[in-house]
């Protein structure tokens, strides 16, 4: 059964990624803020007191065209109203009508005129001595004489009678930015952070289900992102480990059933001899000795594969020729091949070095030779060829019908695997003859193919590595 496990109600994962991207976010809002405050208040102050200067210069200048036409200061004491007129005419040339900002920066009630000795013409009275020392004061003067100073407000007095109504306005903007940026970072955060937790929550849960030995786990596959190659990957890990889990089940059972049917023999032959029934003669003990002998090369062949899957198996590789150890072992298999109804032709073109074990390759060459003879329809035929290239050596081994359906070829090296399906020994050898000529292909560095013949039967494409010149001796 499945083993069942908890949904826990929320990721931890998730939450911490919430939490760091929601402060980091929160304080680069609140760093923005500030600094554009602080850069705010201090370029507007700048521009303020850049704006008063150049107007309470551009009315110095009036006011000493003035003077020089008129001579004295005494027509502004007799007539206020031409203080403002003679300040917006200064301020705002072409008749412009001030507007916002301007019509705080030129009002007249923030210049103050007095005369070359000091006493007020117009503006604040020469008693007011505390908003006297608040202004700035700039000389007025004709033809290098001096004739009066004209005061006018610095830029702090203006933002507190303006009660920093610009700077507040745009201060208040920004917060609402700030804001606005608050809210999709904890959107942001919150999507992100649940997203992702849900996703590792996912891995986690089936990565626990893969502990406990439920190999049918398996992730959903969505996107093309670092996430979903990793569900990829685990889905073939947990296909891996469940088609072990089969094989390694399948093996044991396969095992088991090779191995019971020469004992059942034995323990039949044995038991008739004990009884009676069959004498204890040379024969029965012929024939005892014949599934002893099976048994023991069963045993063998099951080392080599354990060795081979450990790394362990022994292979003795030096610089050898393909051709010569290939076509001395087929013209010692002639006569045998003759009496399973075979006949042999060879396509062999020398020499083809390589890094080779001559008894591995020998053994590998007889269980090839093993597996036509038991699978080949007499009379049938063997074709041999071997094409030795600068990179490797090429042997193709096809044998006549019957053949193996396609669906079948990629099976074929499987232990224990026939393609007939049946448990039967008589139909040729243990099963596991193509798996130890598929191992001793690997252990000196090449491949081997399976296909359909031409000739009707199967093809095998054996591809080894070759050997450099320089390296052959």
């Amino acid at each position: 059964m499945r083993p069942r496990f908890a949904r826990p109600p929320f990721s931890h994962l998730g939450v911490k990624l919430f939490v760091i991207i929601l402060s980091v976010n929160v304080a680069i809002a609140g760093l923005v803020f500030l600094a554009v405050s602080r850069s705010l208040d201090r370029g507007f102050l700048e521009y303020l007191e850049t704006t008063q200067t150049s107007r309470a210069e551009t009315l110095a200048d009036g006011l000493a065209e003035e003077w020089a036409r008129r001579g004295d200061w005494q027509w502004l004491r007799d007539s206020p109203p031409a203080w403002k007129r003679l300040v917006h005419r200064q301020l705002w040339p072409g008749d412009r009508p001030p507007h916002g900002i301007e019509r705080r920066l030129g009002d007249p009630r923030d210049f103050v005129l007095h005369d070359a000795e000091g006493l007020p013409v117009i503006g604040l009275p020469p008693d007011d001595r505390e908003l006297a020392a608040e202004l700035e004061w700039l000389p007025i003067e004709h033809d290098g004489q001096r004739i009066g100073t004209l005061g006018y407000r610095p830029p702090q007095q203006l933002m507190a009678r303006m009660d920093r109504i610009f700077l507040s306005r745009q201060q208040r903007n920004l917060g609402i930015i700030v804001g606005a940026l608050g809210l999709a970072s904890l959107l942001l955060a919150g999507g992100l952070a649940w997203w992702l937790g849900r996703r590792t929550r996912s891995m986690a849960l089936a990565t626990r289900r893969l502990m406990e030995g439920d190999y049918s786990a398996r992730l959903p596959e969505r996107g093309r992102d670092e996430l979903s190659r990793l569900a990829r990957d685990f889905n073939m890990l947990a296909a891996t480990l469940e088609a072990s889990r089969e094989a390694r089940s399948r093996w044991v059972s396969d095992i088991a059933h090779e191995l019971r049917t020469p004992l059942a023999v034995l323990r039949g032959e044995i038991e008739a001899m004990q009884d009676g029934i069959r004498p204890l003669d040379e024969d029965n003990l012929r024939s005892l000795s014949q599934e002893v002998g099976q048994l023991e090369r069963l045993v063998a062949d099951l080392r080599l594969l354990s060795q081979s899957d450990a790394g362990a198996l022994e292979v003795q590789l030096a610089p050898l020729d393909l051709a010569a150890s290939l076509t001395s072992r087929l013209e010692e298999a002639n006569g045998w091949l003759a009496d399973c109804g075979m006949t042999l032709s060879t396509s062999i073109q020398g020499p083809a070095w390589m890094r080779g074990d001559s008894r591995r390759l020998r053994q590998l060459w007889t269980n090839l030779l093993d597996n036509s003879c038991a699978y080949t329809t007499s009379p049938g035929q063997l074709e041999v060829k071997l094409v030795a290239t600068s990179s490797q050596v090429r042997v193709i081994w096809q044998d006549s019908p019957p053949g193996v359906p396609e669906t079948a070829l990629e099976r074929l090296t499987e232990r224990l695997y026939r393609v007939e399906g049946s448990r039967s020994r008589a139909s040729g050898g243990s099963g596991l003859g193509l798996s130890i000529a598929n191992a001793l292909v690997k252990s000196h560095g090449g491949t081997m193919q399976a296909s359909p013949s031409p000739l009707g039967g199967l093809c095998w494409t054996i591809e080894f590595p070759a050997l450099a010149a320089d390296e052959r001796t």
